[in-house]
């Protein structure tokens, strides 16, 4: 009689008890998945395979602490996802060289590297005072591009929930990032610079 081939849950619980092979095999059964998740993430092959590799070793010390309220398969995507944007956020915290924006003969327009960068790391910051249940699909659906159908089968849940995951974690980042859609509001502040460049010389404001 062929015995029974054991599950993710059961090839966790084997991990945890300290079978050598089990982890090994849940790794065999998803690698080939979890690496199209990294890919599509960081979209850079050796990113990703470093990603897979942070993402297989925090599971397999974690494993330990597994509890089987969602599928395994949901539990290693997460993993996946946050390796994923850790190593965009040391990605972008580091100095980088930007691509030139122009094409053939068009004029150069100058811009502020700077602050792009600042500006991302803005929202990688936002992004990761979200909820782990809101970040996922956010960073799925609005960061990756994956449809709400293939960001529920990711995570293993319902496409309502993904949605309204999405609703709510939209409207957090809506309100921390709510400067960046309006970066003249302050702009258009007059500071104490503009202030005395109407006052002449002697102290008297210009145009009376």
């Amino acid at each position: 009689m062929t015995a029974a081939v054991p599950t993710d849950a059961d090839l966790i619980a084997r991990h945890a008890s300290g079978d050598p092979q089990a982890f090994s095999e849940l790794v065999r059964r998803h690698r080939d998945r979890m690496w199209a998740v990294a890919l599509r993430t960081l979209r850079d092959p050796e990113e990703a395979a470093d990603a897979l590799q942070d993402a297989f070793i925090s599971a397999f010390r974690a494993a330990g602490n597994f509890r089987a309220e969602s599928q395994v398969t949901t539990w290693l995507h997460r993993i996946v996802v946050n390796a994923c944007l850790d190593r965009v956020r040391r990605r972008q915290a580091r100095p980088t060289v930007p691509l030139p924006e122009t094409g053939f003969n068009e004029p150069a327009t100058p811009r502020d590297s700077m602050s792009d960068r600042e500006t991302r790391l803005v929202i990688a910051e936002a992004l990761d005072k979200l909820p782990e249940d809101q970040r996922a699909p956010i960073v799925l659906v609005d960061v990756e591009g994956y449809s709400v159908s293939e960001t529920a089968q990711l995570l293993g849940i319902a496409e309502g929930t993904v949605k309204s995951r999405c609703a709510r974690g939209r409207a957090k980042l809506a309100k921390v990032l709510g400067h960046l859609r309006n970066p003249d509001a302050i702009a258009n502040v007059p500071g104490s610079e503009s202030k005395r460049s109407r006052r002449s010389p002697s102290g008297e404001r210009e145009g009376r």
